[in-house]
């Protein structure tokens, strides 16, 4: 975790409650991560994870409750206002362009276009991106492929790692934002994990807060400093990583286990 003194997360869910008819996806979820934090979001098929994840990328609005981003809260209508509020989304299937380089693929939506009339054209300055993505992935401290290998060249830890560090420079800053992760490592060998695990650690490092939806508790172990646990609907578990009984974790995914908090969702 970064060791800069922070005590405002920096993304803070409070009452959320999701409603599909007269279904309750959500109830009453309260879940916060800080900047430079990593969090485990786990839970068996259904728990909720991957329907609070939308919640927090702007995927779904809840039917209840605040949520709030470095202390001010937002009201997210789309994708596009949780990116806006500095909240990215890397979806297990990475949307990359396979035909591109991992240049193209880095600079998508943030083109730099040439000077003069070939930019009022819409020609891009293939040069400058190609120099800006080195950069950024320098100061990230990652080692991929050249940046003109097309993605579809790629394997499977080396396209994990573009996808996540496009999404992460966009979060990068002075004000850092938050990085979410759908099943990052899913059909991942153990080099590859490695490879995406040191890249999660070196962003955590740098003050991004990440928020991780897996079933891999192998890689919560590496790199999650806390874990939050989901039960059909409701919030379990909060609890630090280090130190923790690996059983308890398996108790609360499994429902062996009773739950932390009163339910004040019943």
């Amino acid at each position: 975790m970064t060791s800069t003194d922070v005590t405002t997360p920096a993304l803070d869910l409070s009452h959320i409650d999701l409603h599909y008819g007269y279904v309750r996806a959500l109830a009453d979820i309260d879940f916060h991560v800080m900047p430079g934090e990593v969090v485990g979001l786990l839970g068996d098929n259904g728990a909720g994870k991957s329907t609070l994840l939308k919640v927090m990328s702007g995927a779904h609005r809840p039917s209840e409750g605040t949520i709030r981003v470095h202390g001010k809260e937002v009201s997210f209508h789309s994708p596009s206002d949780a990116s806006e509020a500095g909240i990215q989304m890397v979806y297990q299937d990475l949307a990359l362009v396979d035909a591109q380089d991992i240049s193209t693929n880095l600079n998508i939506g943030r083109e730099i276009l040439r000077k003069g009339p070939l930019g009022w054209l819409g020609f891009v300055d293939t040069k400058a991106m190609r120099k800006r993505a080195e950069s950024e992935l320098d100061r990230l401290g990652v080692r991929t492929a050249p940046m003109t290998r097309p993605t579809e060249m790629l394997s499977g830890g080396q396209r994990q790692v573009v996808a996540v560090a496009r999404s992460a420079i966009r979060v990068s800053g002075d004000a850092n934002g938050v990085l979410l992760l759908d099943e990052p490592t899913a059909a991942l060998g153990y080099e590859q994990t490695k490879l995406v695990e040191g890249l999660i650690r070196r962003m955590a490092d740098q003050g991004i807060a990440i928020v991780i939806v897996t079933h891999n508790l192998p890689l919560c172990h590496e790199v999650a400093d806390r874990v939050v646990i989901l039960n059909r609907g409701r919030k379990v578990a909060d609890v630090p990583m280090r130190g923790t009984d690996p059983d308890h974790i398996v108790g609360w995914i499994t429902g062996a286990r009773p739950s932390m908090f009163e339910d004040r969702a019943s």
